[in-house]
């Protein structure tokens, strides 16, 4: 499989470097690997911060409050057929709010690095169809896949050394 992962940076509150980018694009790696997904594909990441989310969160899903990260699958794979494995399949968009996600590292006691990861494996499990607001059940299960993928990145939950 390959993966090509489009970044765009629409934020000036939070530095974006070449490490934070490759850390998204592996955790996207991760949750393709973990889910079997072997088709060539495509994911668009967007940094914003909390008023870009919040916008975005209010025009989408009518919520006006910020949010940590939304996703914008382009597939239903429950109802649709997956092209024909020549093309690179566009899975869909990840629009990260840095801003709430340093907030929240800070909230949960754990690195930045680490909630980027888990913010960026919890949207890549929404492009692949998964949603924990359907049922208990369905939220549970997404939760374990979240754990055993960052867990396969060997990110642990709690603070690490050096800002990791």
């Amino acid at each position: 499989m390959k993966l090509k992962v489009y970044f765009d940076n629409a934020q000036k509150k939070v530095p974006v470097d070449g490490a934070l980018r490759s850390l998204v694009r592996s955790a996207v790696l991760a949750t393709l690997q973990f889910e079997g997904f072997s088709h060539d594909c495509e994911v668009s990441v967007t940094f914003t911060d909390n008023e870009g989310i919040c916008a975005l969160n209010r025009e989408y899903r009518q919520k006006d409050v910020p949010t940590d990260v939304l996703s914008f699958p382009m597939f239903d794979f429950a109802q649709e057929e997956i092209p024909a494995e020549e093309m690179a399949l566009p899975l869909g968009d990840i629009v990260l709010s840095l801003e709430r996600a340093g907030e929240q590292a800070e909230e949960y006691g754990h690195s930045f690095r680490r909630e980027v990861a888990f913010l960026t494996v919890h949207s890549t499990l929404h492009l692949l169809g998964y949603d924990h607001e359907r049922s208990s059940a369905e939220d549970e299960d997404m939760r374990a896949r979240q754990r055993e993928i960052l867990e396969r990145m060997h990110i642990r939950r709690e603070a690490l050394k050096n800002g990791e």
